[in-house]
């Protein structure tokens, strides 16, 4: 029983992005970027999986959100393998949950659930409220407890925030920003993910790094950002992020691609 995943995430299609005055999110180079890791997919990678964790599009407007989410949804729907989506805060900001399950070609809620090569894959949506808090709704939470009792493979769970305790102190986007980074109920989403005895690995995008926390016996990792740039201003470095996974009954491994590589393993 093996599973491939491929992932990219935070891709922000829009306009330039600009924190603390400095060029932060080559934005304008994320089409070609995209394009990019695709043909990494289908020529070299080749997963069974191909997971966007999130973050398609800069929030602008809503003509424009609707336009760039869509053009970034047809590029990565190039790819050979099964495209699996996870709502980003900012894809949700101009755009409604209706928006984002047509364009996935998706029917139902934003978190969802499925079998693929022997493992179930659990997809959660997170909800920002913009500057205040990142939440998962009580009942999102009632629904993944029957959801992990019902199955009885091993689970893979697919989020955008991150449900770990990561220090974000050298972070930054996030520093002294815990609760724009973090899920508030991480604790309890944590235990039900503990108590179901099922969950091999939990994935995220959301905070603009490669991280790794094991919790319990259970990794969680954090990707890189594709458009996050490296250098400190303009005219900056992409990092290029884009993951390769393999999951086995014993053992995982994850390879984090691009100019921020990353490698991780896991025994099980």
């Amino acid at each position: 029983m093996s599973l491939t995943i491929g992932f990219v995430t935070d891709l922000h299609f829009g306009p330039a992005a600009y924190h603390d005055g400095k060029l932060r999110k080559l934005t304008h180079h994320a089409a070609e970027l995209t394009r990019g890791v695709v043909r990494a997919m289908n020529e070299e990678l080749r997963p069974d999986l191909f997971v966007n964790l999130g973050d398609d599009i800069e929030d602008e407007s809503r003509d424009a959100d609707l336009a760039r989410y869509t053009e970034c949804q047809d590029i990565l729907r190039t790819a050979k393998a099964e495209l699996v989506n996870v709502a980003g805060n900012h894809d949700t900001i101009h755009l409604t949950r209706d928006d984002l399950a047509r364009i996935w070609r998706h029917e139902g809620p934003l978190y969802y659930a499925f079998d693929r090569g022997g493992f179930h894959i659990v997809v959660l949506h997170t909800l920002e409220r913009k500057d205040v808090e990142v939440r998962i709704p009580h009942a999102q939470l009632e629904w993944l407890t029957v959801d992990l009792a019902r199955t009885k493979l091993p689970v893979i769970v697919l989020m955008h925030h991150s449900a770990s305790e990561q220090d974000l102190e050298d972070s930054s986007w996030f520093k002294g920003l815990a609760h724009l980074a973090l899920v508030k109920e991480r604790g309890e989403l944590r235990r039900i993910l503990q108590e179901s005895g099922k969950v091999r690995v939990v994935f995220n995008g959301h905070v603009h790094r490669n991280h790794l926390d094991v919790i319990r016996g259970i990794p969680y990792v954090t990707i890189q950002s594709l458009i996050e740039n490296l250098d400190e201003d303009a005219p900056g470095r992409a990092a290029a992020a884009h993951a390769i996974a393999t999951i086995t009954e014993s053992r995982i491994k994850v390879r984090v691609l691009g100019n921020d590589p990353a490698r991780y393993q896991f025994e099980i």
